[in-house]
Parts: C-alpha cells; structure tokens; sequence
C-alpha cells in the first residue's frame, strides 16, 4: 500500500489505474480505523480493481465545543490495519493542502433538507462540512463507486443527495452497521467511554430493538418513543433525540411501510449515535 500526502501525487496514481482501466473505490474516513471502517474496505475490494481510503479529520465538520483537538490520530496503526485488509492507496492530506485558503474562505457545498433535525439540528454546520470534503474528495479520486457506513444513516443520506442533485457519475454503497458482541455500534468515539460507561452503552441498542419491535407490531409511535426516552434516562443517557422517520428521512405518514428509528443520546461527554430499520404494520 502506497501512503500519498500531496495532491499532484494521488492523481498521478490514480491516472495510472485509469489508464489500465480499472474500477476505482473509494472509502473515505477520519481514521483511528475499527472493524466497522475495514468492512467498508472489504466492500470495496470486492466491486472495484484499486481501492483507495482517505484519512483526513476534517476541521469544517466539527463545531465550536466539540472535540476535533482531542479526536484521536493513529496513522501507523490505521496504515497498518489498511494494508492487511487489502487497500492499494492511502491518501493522508494535512488540513493547508486541504484547504490552502483557510476554512473560512473555503467554498462549501450545502445540501437542503435532509440535513434538517437530527444531528443537522444538535451540530449546525456540521453537514455542510461533510459534503464539502466528500464533494472535493469525490472531484480529486474521481471514483467510480464510495463507500460509506449505514452507522451514520443522515451523512448517507446526504452524501446520496449530494451526489444526486451534483451529477456525480459515482455509485454510492451503503455498508451495514458493525457491532461489537453486546450490540454496541462500533465508533471511534466509543474510546472515550469509560469502563462503567462502555459497560452501559448498548442499551441504546437494546431500547432501539424494543421500540422496533413494539412499532413493527402497531404500537402508537409517539408513546413508544416517549418510553423509550425515559428508558435511555433512566439508563443514564441525556438523549439528543430519538424518532421515528420514513427510510428516506421523511416523515412518517399513514402509507409509510418502510422506515428507520435513529437515537443520539449522550452518556458522560461522549456522543453515540445508531439506527435501525424496520417496516410498518399496514
């Protein structure tokens, strides 16, 4: 696996893989890489010839009070991982080649809509951030297909929006969510818990597959959902939210049969996020 730092350097790799017509992959990520991250890479190894992955933690989606100075950087081992599961490229920008003017003067993409509420409504700007580094990375890979993990549902709608209204020629694969024996979404940010905390985290799981349960056999959304945020309290989590949407983000309306249950609950600092899908009783 070759580790790329400078811009005229990825294209000149990738020129060489289009050259030879081969199918370009690319997961993109900010590093300190779980399990969850290397089933992405498997996902594109096995639809494309060369696989690349990014690592770039990417200031323009963290908002003021949050945790980008602490967010953990492990490139050795991270290479490491990466190379074992088969990727041919490492593109590991710093943030001036990223953004050479500075974040403020930097162009921005904005997607409407499906970034309104959930985590677009607790991290305002945070989306935005998002599909601007996806938006540049798509335009410096040039990829024929991305991967992106179902772990963080709304970023995958978005970047499926983005790429919709934006023409990219990309095809976008969905992994599903990776999760350790007891439930818990894998995340990098479940570093920060604390042994009492991680021993507590997957009820969050847990109450999603109640409330999934209890919804796809025709409980009333709103009480389940009201029960389930006291369960999360009660847990010890100080929920951000907890709703019932159509699969497309949507809301849920009486014809609706397809759709997802997303939670973001807070226990200690340490910000989890999940999701699940489920179909509605006709």
């Amino acid at each position: 696996m070759r580790t790329l730092r400078e811009i005229p350097a990825l294209r000149e790799a990738l020129g060489d893989a289009r050259r030879r017509g081969d199918r370009i992959a690319l997961v993109p990520t900010m590093g300190n890489l779980h399990d969850g991250h290397l089933a992405l890479v498997a996902a594109a190894r096995e639809r494309a010839e060369v696989v690349i992955a990014t690592i770039f933690v990417n200031p323009l989606q963290f908002g003021a009070g949050e945790d980008l100075d602490a967010y953990p950087r492990t490139l050795e081992d991270d290479q490491a991982r990466l190379e074992a599961a088969g990727c041919d490229l490492l593109f590991a920008p710093d943030t001036a080649t990223v953004y050479p003017r500075g974040l403020e003067a930097q162009t921005r993409i904005v997607v409407p809509e499906v970034t309104e509420g959930l985590c677009g409504a607790s991290r305002p700007g945070h989306f935005d951030g998002v599909s601007t580094v996806v938006g540049m990375l798509f335009n410096l890979v040039q990829p024929d297909l991305a991967c992106f993990g179902e772990k963080d549902y709304q970023q995958l709608a978005v970047i499926r929006r983005m790429v919709a209204d934006l023409h990219f020629p990309i095809e976008i694969v969905g992994v599903p969510i990776v999760r350790a024996e007891d439930g818990l979404a894998l995340s990098s940010r479940n570093g920060y818990l604390s042994p009492e905390q991680r021993a507590t985290a997957p009820e969050l799981h847990r109450t999603l597959c109640a409330l999934r349960d209890a919804l796809a056999g025709g409980a009333e959304v709103a009480p389940t959902l009201e029960e389930g945020l006291a369960r999360l309290r009660q847990a010890g989590f100080t929920p951000d939210y907890l709703e019932l949407r159509a699969a497309d983000l949507g809301p849920v309306t009486a014809t609706t049969r397809e759709a997802v249950l997303l939670a973001a609950a807070r226990l200690g600092p340490t910000r989890l996020i999940d999701n699940l899908t489920l179909t509605l009783p006709r």
